[in-house]
């Protein structure tokens, strides 16, 4: 009797549960199966980064079956840009749509995983790494891949910033065509004011170099300069006068002004994710993250890829870089499984 009293109570107990469940809003298996992915999943390889080099590297990873998770923030450098080039199949695209092309190909294949979230530090593990993002979850992984750009700082000269990546550029084969042959100056001083004046002369001869204070050039790079026909203005630079980040003029200080449609510029740049160097990677004299042939880095099982690597910043090197760590992770792997 006791027994039946206590299969009758179950069977109610059980019951409850169930019609509960059909009258709650949420499905069964939320409220049955907590997600554990966070703290349990253990996968192959987290990517953080998820533009062009993150995602070509979670391509290649993909195809090779690898449990991958992408953790992104959703900022990417040129999110300004209006049109990506040199970059066969995809010339004159924009740049966010290219990605998100890209983003819904990678997503096809099953072992890769993307979260929208910032990471903000990683722990090292006797199996892998532990990687946290801003809002404390955690994600675990035997191998990481930087693919996290760099930021640029902008300089303190008013409307700057809102022509960054639109009519103030900084690489000639990814938007020199647009603007060949057009009235164009050159922001910047010493050698690299004189490397771009030798390269930006092949896109146009109307050329002027604005110093923003002080001329600093050899003697040798002046009378290049001077031979070439281009003009050095020292004035120091008050504001950028443009419609829609379209410049229009540079205005100095002393009010006057000069008439223009293009500036080459390299403001100084920073790492975008600080975890690289928290970990001990090697950071190159120009700041960029020191990686061998196969983008590995110091550490053992970190790698990095895309412009936190590389002086050559475009679309098309950073799809490359990354489908070649991509590649280099998995044979890594396969050796260590075999």
């Amino acid at each position: 009797m006791g027994n039946l009293r206590q299969t009758r109570r179950s069977f109610l107990i059980q019951s409850g549960i169930i019609f509960s469940t059909l009258a709650s809003p949420f499905p069964f298996s939320t409220i049955a199966k907590p997600n554990y992915m966070k703290d349990e999943k253990y996968f192959d390889v987290i990517i953080i980064g998820g533009s062009y080099a993150g995602l070509s590297a979670a391509m290649a990873l993909g195809r090779a079956m690898r449990d991958v998770l992408v953790i992104d923030s959703g900022l990417p450098c040129n999110r300004q840009t209006p049109h990506s080039h040199n970059f066969i199949t995809q010339d004159g695209e924009k740049p966010h749509e290219i990605a998100q092309k890209a983003k819904s190909q990678v997503l096809k294949y099953d072992t890769v995983e993307f979260h929208n979230g910032l990471a903000i530090s990683s722990t090292k593990t006797d199996s892998g790494f532990i990687i946290t993002t801003e809002t404390g979850e955690s994600f675990k992984a035997k191998k990481l891949l930087f693919a996290t750009g760099v930021k640029d700082i902008m300089p303190s000269i008013d409307g700057f910033s809102e022509c960054w990546g639109i009519s103030v550029i900084h690489c000639p084969y990814c938007h020199g065509y647009e603007v060949r042959n057009e009235k164009t100056g050159i922001l910047a001083n010493g050698d690299f004011a004189f490397h771009y004046a030798q390269l930006i002369n092949n896109w146009t001869k109307d050329l002027t170099i604005f110093t923003n204070g002080e001329a600093k050039f050899s003697p040798e790079q002046l009378d290049k300069i001077t031979k070439n026909n281009i003009a050095i203005i020292e004035k120091e630079i008050d504001h950028l006068n443009h419609k829609d980040g379209k410049v229009r003029q540079i205005v100095f200080k002393d009010k006057s002004a000069f008439d223009l449609t293009a500036i080459y510029s390299r403001p100084k740049f920073e790492q975008h994710c600080k975890i690289p160097e928290a970990l001990g990677c090697e950071m190159t004299e120009q700041g960029h993250i020191k990686v061998d042939m196969l983008q590995k880095t110091n550490i053992d099982n970190v790698f990095a890829c895309g412009d936190s690597t590389s002086l050559m910043r475009s679309v098309s090197n950073a799809v490359s870089t990354g489908n070649l760590a991509g590649a280099m992770i998995n044979n890594v792997m396969t050796g260590e499984e075999f």
